[in-house]
């Protein structure tokens, strides 16, 4: 398996020319830097002008193995040939790097760039990447694997200190301003190498104007993340963290695309660095994991348009007054404090007159508004708060709270919290907890991740007062007055709900009332070998617009959008394809010839597990448009080009499953079109909540063709 990393963007609040010359004082050696024993230049050369710079070198490096491991390979040092490409005149250097020991067993590539930043000429930007793909090594392929990655993780951090270091050196020595590189007809200096560095500044007011910026930091551009952007609002993160979360938003970036008004594709806003880095850290940055659950989060938000309920949810007023929780100032972190007083509420009656969906709802409600409150306790502590505290009163549980509706209510509003909101919940305080309580955790636990049980405090009787309890924890003067604090509480007590309020079963299935599951603008479909997935649309007069937005669930799939004078008949389903289960139409006649009756209008689309597609078409003609989903195919082969053996295995693979798409279509006319990612947010399409731009991006100054 190929390891990769890709850093975040570094910066040295330096010019350009001064970290150049700080960067060219790592060389031959770098004490600083343990591992690093020599360099030796292989090659050099320069442009007529002076303003390029190539140079080779062959660095020697001591790698910290085990002794054993160094015999059996037979060498006590790695060699890696590195690339310099400086140009004065763009203001970069490209710095390219490949081992050169054991290059036909192990592929270590290195990519590191230092670059003006975009915002500030007097800045300079660092980014690096890499790979390490081990093919074979004695048998030791995991091992070498492991102290590799140890080692370049434990020297990446260092690079940006190294620097810093011999930038101050050179102020040290004098040097304070180095002049920008300029053509031979306008330099003064005679040296067409390394600027000849100016005298040091005589006045104090000077010398500040070279002092390290202290703003506020920002990503340098919407596609790239800030080392101090991370810092000041994710938290510390290990390089190989940083990583994970660089190389998951690019991939949120590729995948989640949309239409302009202009017919290009461009990047759809995709959620929040922070919500990212949830997933990542229940998955313990396991990159396939995290991915495939932030997936299935983000196509359960659109679908259910979870990203409205704090516009959109209005609780009943008795809820309001009988559900005992609510917000209660921080604790000691800067957590914002939830309060719930889960030993005075009726939970049956709180079933019984809102019915599970409604629950659930309110439930999201909380978790949606205690994500807002973090990000505004991040900027008002100016440190990162990601989650929250809960604090659980027990007092009054009972054996009514294990009334089984009720428990299975709370099991399922578990299930969907764990999927959705991980890693929100910072620190869990049970207070009173009665006899009973070990019964509703024997029920509850099971279904609460690991992680998250170890964040559970349980305190039973009084053990909450005193030393070792809540107050270790939350602020003196902050502790409820229930709980013999000195603060005012306005958390409703919770308390029986009325008779009078309860629904009866025929109420609570009734179509009409609350729930969170039907109410969607989305439709879902399966995709079979053979049986695509079609939908007609009627236009009754040219230049209507035709607007799409889909998630591909499930498998590889082709887009393609027909126009036919012809009809459809009526829907049709093939027993011989397509299996029992499933929505899956077919609209197009198989006596129908492509040319003739129907017409391909777009080009086809592929689309991979995962994307998320929004776009539209501009109609040229009245008709039937019918839009089809069909599972991609394996390559065509030509006479000279047999099938790639991949390519067959997958085809077998894939040949018995099924694909999944869920979908919105939308028909405008022409004067109502104001691009399909405008018109689109008429149907709540899209990421609007988590997706809100931070401080982490501006706005994007590019467009791609892909469709991904």
């Amino acid at each position: 398996m190929v390891q990769k990393y890709q850093s975040p963007v570094r910066v040295h609040k330096y010019p350009f020319e001064m970290v150049m010359a700080a960067y060219e004082r790592r060389f031959p050696t770098c004490p600083q830097i343990p591992v690093f024993l020599g360099s030796e230049i292989l090659s050099e050369s320069r442009s007529v002008d002076g303003s390029l710079h190539v140079l080779e070198r062959s660095c020697k490096l001591n790698v910290d193995a085990p002794r054993l491991l160094k015999k059996i390979a037979g060498v006590e040092f790695v060699y890696f040939i590195q690339k310099n490409t400086l140009n004065w005149m763009e203001r970069t250097l490209l710095i390219e790097a490949h081992n050169e020991t054991f290059s036909n067993r192990v592929t270590v590539k290195e990519t590191c760039s230092y670059s003006v930043h975009p915002e500030n000429e007097d800045w300079t930007c660092f980014e690096q990447s890499a790979s390490l793909d081990i093919k074979s090594f004695f048998g030791f392929e995991n091992t070498v694997e492991k102290i590799a990655m140890k080692q370049y993780t434990a020297n990446i951090k260092r690079g940006k200190e190294v620097i810093e270091y011999y930038l101050n050196e050179l102020r040290a020595e004098g040097v304070a301003v180095i002049p920008r590189w300029r053509p031979p007809e306008k330099r003064i200096l005679a040296s067409p190498t390394l600027p000849r560095p100016a005298p040091l500044p005589e006045s104090r007011a000077e010398l500040e104007v070279l002092e390290p910026s202290s703003t506020e930091p920002t990503a340098p551009d919407a596609d790239k993340l800030h080392a101090d952007y991370i810092e000041r609002y994710l938290g510390q993160l290990t390089p190989m963290q940083e990583s994970g979360l660089i190389q998951l938003r690019r991939w949120l970036q590729e995948t989640h695309k949309g239409k302009s008004e202009a017919g290009e594709w461009k990047p759809e806003k995709i959620p929040k660095d922070e919500h990212i880095l949830r997933f990542l850290r229940a998955r313990d940055f396991n990159m396939d994991k995290a991915r495939e659950m932030l997936c299935q989060s983000l196509t359960w938000r659109k679908q259910y348009q979870v990203d409205y309920i704090l516009e959109m949810w209005r609780p009943p007023s008795f809820l309001e007054e009988h559900y005992g929780g609510g917000w209660h100032f921080h604790d000691r972190d800067g957590r914002p404090l939830y309060i719930l007083r889960l030993g005075q509420m009726d939970t049956k009656g709180l079933v019984k007159a809102l019915g599970e969906e409604a629950l659930l709802r309110h439930v999201l409600s909380i978790n949606e508004e205690g994500q807002k409150r973090c990000e505004e306790n991040t900027k008002i502590f100016g440190r990162p708060i990601t989650s929250w505290t809960c604090l659980v009163d027990l007092e009054g549980l009972n054996m009514r709270h294990l009334w089984r509706p009720g428990v299975k209510a709370l099991l399922r509003i578990i299930e969907v919290v764990e999927a959705n909101y991980p890693e929100t919940l910072g620190r869990l305080l049970i207070v009173r907890a009665p006899r009973v309580f070990p019964v509703l955790w024997t029920l509850v636990s099971p279904f609460i991740n690991e992680n998250t049980r170890q964040k559970f405090l349980i305190y039973s009787g009084s053990s909450y007062q005193g030393g070792g309890g809540l107050v270790d924890y939350i602020d003196k003067e902050m502790i409820p007055d229930f709980l013999g604090g000195e603060c005012l509480c306005n958390v409703p007590e919770g308390g029986l709900v009325p008779k009078s309020l309860y629904q009866t079963e025929e109420e609570l299935e009734n179509p009409d009332h609350i729930r969170l599951w039907t109410e969607t603008i989305y439709q879902s479909a399966s995709i079979f070998k053979g049986a695509p997935h079609e939908i007609v649309l009627e236009i009754l007069e040219g230049c209507s617009v035709i607007t799409w937005d889909f998630d591909i669930l499930k498998g590889d799939v082709v887009f393609n959008i027909f126009h036919s004078k012809l009809s459809p008949q009526t829907p049709r389903k093939d027993p011989a394809v397509l299996p029992p289960g499933g929505n899956n139409v077919q609209l197009i006649e198989r006596s129908w010839v492509l040319g003739a009756d129907y017409s391909m209008v777009e080009s086809p689309l592929t689309c991979r597990e995962g994307d998320s597609i929004q776009g539209s078409h501009i109609t040229r003609w009245p008709g039937f448009y019918i839009l089809q989903w069909k599972m991609k195919g394996p390559p065509s082969c030509t006479a000279t080009a047999l099938p790639r053996v991949d390519d067959m295995l997958a085809t077998l693979q894939v040949s018995s499953h099924k694909c999944k798409v869920m979908y919105y279509t939308e028909v405008l006319a022409s004067q109502d079109f104001r691009g399909s990612m405008t018109s689109l947010e008429s149907c709540h399409s899209g990421f609007s909540q988590l997706s809100v731009s931070t401080t982490s991006s501006s706005q994007s100054q590019s467009s791609s063709l892909i469709s991904r």
